[in-house]
């Protein structure tokens, strides 16, 4: 699908400008503390005119013929570029986690890694994260890995998106 740089996109958003709009695929998650999964997701990157992309992304777990199961991860926040190819992401979770990230941009490659975790009494221990975001031929390729429930830092989740 042809993408076309928005005219009143802030001109700060140029680097990431390549995430914007509406993404749709499927992956598939791993853990020690869990079966693995497959899942189907939604994800948007959306900007108002200001500095700062508003990333929004649900996702269903699937079964082995693809079908939805029941509702998965829901995460929402703001990926704000810090200036010389820097980026920050503020990201919240309804299972009672809040995010800051750092990163950087290069080309059209993202990588991340959280900074500070804050999590409510009755979430489940998780400590960091790291995030990778790539346009690869025309598709939003991601992984996530993360350290949780006395596990060292490794894979969790990896995806790949087309634009719709």
């Amino acid at each position: 699908m042809a993408f076309q740089i928005p005219s009143d996109l802030h001109p700060d958003l140029m680097p990431v400008a390549w995430l914007l709009g509406t993404w749709h695929g499927n992956g598939r998650g791993d853990y020690p503390t869990i079966e693995a999964f497959s899942y189907e997701q939604d994800v948007v990157f959306a900007h108002d005119g200001r500095p700062f992309l508003h990333y929004f992304s649900r996702a269903w777990i699937t079964d082995d013929e693809g079908e939805r199961v029941r509702p998965g991860a829901l995460e929402t926040g703001f990926l704000r570029p810090s200036g010389e190819g820097k980026v920050e992401l503020v990201l919240a979770h309804p299972t009672g986690y809040a995010e800051i990230w750092y990163g950087e941009t290069d080309g059209a490659r993202i990588t991340l890694a959280t900074d500070v975790v804050a999590r409510t009494v009755s979430a489940k221990e998780y400590t960091a994260g790291q995030r990778m975001y790539g346009l690869v031929e025309g598709a939003l390729m991601y992984a996530y890995d993360m350290a949780a429930e006395g596990q060292p830092m490794q894979s969790h989740l990896w995806g790949k998106l087309e634009r719709v």
